[in-house]
């Protein structure tokens, strides 16, 4: 049990921290461009999401209705709806940099609520997350009898170690800032904006048609 359990934890760190989702694009993007303290509030915000779907799922589970989460109409809604929101997410990485002056350039800095929100949205509007987490909670459940004071435990434990991860992640990605160009940075926000745009219009179109 403990082995399975082991095992489990693992997947479940390696599905939620290197899925190549909108939010890992988000986070090494903002990592690299504002550095560790914002990214890491954007982190935060991505975690905090898949702790509120953790519970949900959960509560899903105990009642018995995760077939709310597998109707059509309800994922047709949520993934139309996310791809509209990733695509407005993304078009905002196609601005122009601003030219650099002789006088020093005042870059903006996202305020700690916008980061903790966009992270926060990013994740939760994502419908593969929900379906993922249902898998996760479905899996380990029946390893901890279907207790929810342990499955409580266990998953607030994982998610710790999920946010460490991440800020792991911010990190790296926050020492790489010095390494870029103004060009190089410009081509990953275009980058960035790419994948976020095209997760918004592949959602929109798979579950519109």
């Amino acid at each position: 049990m403990i082995l399975s359990l082991i095992s489990q934890t693992i997947i479940i760190i390696l599905l939620l921290t290197f899925s190549f989702g909108p939010a890992f694009f988000a986070l090494i993007n903002t990592g690299i461009k504002h550095g560790y303290k914002t990214g890491s509030l954007l982190a935060i915000g991505v975690v905090a999401s898949d702790l509120l779907l953790c519970l949900i799922i959960i509560f899903l589970v105990d009642l018995g209705a995760t077939n709310l989460i597998h109707d059509e109409k309800n994922q047709r809604f949520m993934g139309i709806l996310a791809g509209v929101i990733l695509i407005v997410f993304g078009s905002f990485y196609f601005k122009r940099p601003v030219k650099k002056t002789d006088d020093a350039i005042e870059v903006k800095t996202p305020s700690a609520g916008v980061m903790l929100l966009k992270g926060f949205f990013l994740n939760s509007l994502n419908p593969a997350v929900w379906l993922l987490w249902l898998g996760n909670v479905t899996a380990v459940s029946k390893s901890l009898n279907y207790s929810i004071v342990n499955m409580l435990l266990y998953f607030g434990i994982t998610l710790g170690i999920v946010l460490l991860v991440e800020l792991g992640k911010v990190s790296a990605a926050g020492k790489l800032k010095q390494l870029l160009t103004d060009k190089i940075m410009h081509n990953i926000n275009i980058l960035t904006g790419v994948m976020l745009v095209g997760f918004g219009l592949l959602l929109v179109y798979n579950h519109y048609f």
